[in-house]
């Protein structure tokens, strides 16, 4: 979809979603963007990226953004939208169609501060890096649950909802790490040369906003992966407390076996004219089960 075209001051503003083939050919024949820019920005394999082309004087950003595979699972991945500076016109690019990127766009065209497409561009990078923030608290929320949960009993839904955490986690730390070091080198590339005092100063904030979404995100993975860590030694070590109650149910049961089993051969054995010697036998059993035991306590196996 190519959204009717918008101002920001001054700047005309060309808004697509999940752009179709026809849509392409009216991107490259009415504007003149190479399809390889096209095929480029819409790519939902792609990582944060700057990229300047000197002879067409064009601009091109790239960046992640969380993309909810289940949003009430707090299942997350991250996804690229594009922004491009083309002849003096913008255009954006969310081809999976991100809400949280939506929301970037028309909360900086919204924004007083903007004045010029550069400010633009800065306010909404400044806003999806924000929109990690709820992901994270709402991470926090559920790790503290599940760490309450699987205190008092551990199950396999709650395990796997942990292990959901862990994948959201390193799709959303990666996004945001790469997406920082994107921020960190901006300001060194063409779009921040002869930046003036509030460029500088929206680049310190975009950057300082990202250290602080990085930091968040590495604490809750630490979190998560003691958590983890810690009930996988819980589940061993449960799982090493019944077999050995199973092996040593399995020791007592063979010795009434094996004294029986002597017994029920059609041999002549001592005890066996005697009118009771059932009780004999039983006897035995329960003498040596009593001695295992006890060998087995002494020697701290139980």
């Amino acid at each position: 979809m190519i959204k009717p075209e918008k101002m920001i001051n001054g700047t005309k503003w060309i808004e697509t979603i999940q752009i179709n083939a026809d849509e392409r050919k009216i991107l490259k024949n009415k504007y003149g963007i190479d399809e390889d820019i096209i095929e480029y920005v819409t790519d939902k394999d792609e990582s944060t990226n700057y990229v300047y082309d000197i002879n067409e004087d064009d601009q091109l950003f790239i960046f992640l953004a969380p993309y909810a595979l289940d949003k009430s699972a707090l299942r997350y991945i991250t996804q690229p939208f594009g922004m491009l500076l083309h002849k003096g016109i913008l255009f954006t690019f969310n081809q999976s169609h991100i809400p949280e990127v939506n929301a970037a766009l028309y909360s900086a065209r919204d924004n007083p501060e903007v004045q010029n497409v550069d400010s633009f561009i800065l306010e909404t990078l400044f806003a999806v890096v924000d929109s990690y923030i709820p992901i994270s608290r709402g991470i926090t929320k559920k790790r503290n649950y599940l760490d309450k949960t699987l205190n008092k009993k551990t199950k396999n839904s709650d395990l796997v909802s942990l292990s959901h955490l862990q994948q959201t986690l390193t799709f959303l730390s990666s996004g945001v790490q790469t997406n920082l070091s994107e921020l960190n080198r901006l300001p060194k590339t063409h779009f921040g040369d002869n930046a003036d005092q509030d460029k500088i100063d929206l680049f310190e904030d975009v950057q300082i906003e990202g250290e602080q979404v990085q930091r968040m995100f590495e604490i809750e993975t630490q979190v998560v992966d003691r958590i983890d860590h810690t009930f996988n030694s819980i589940a061993n070590n449960n799982l090493n407390d019944t077999m050995k109650f199973l092996t040593i149910w399995s020791l007592t049961m063979a010795v009434p076996t094996i004294i029986t089993g002597f017994y029920g051969m059609n041999v002549k054995l001592p005890l066996a004219s005697v009118r009771y010697a059932w009780m004999f036998t039983v006897g035995i059993s329960i003498i040596l089960i009593i001695a295992m035991l006890i060998m087995l306590k002494v020697r701290r196996r139980m």
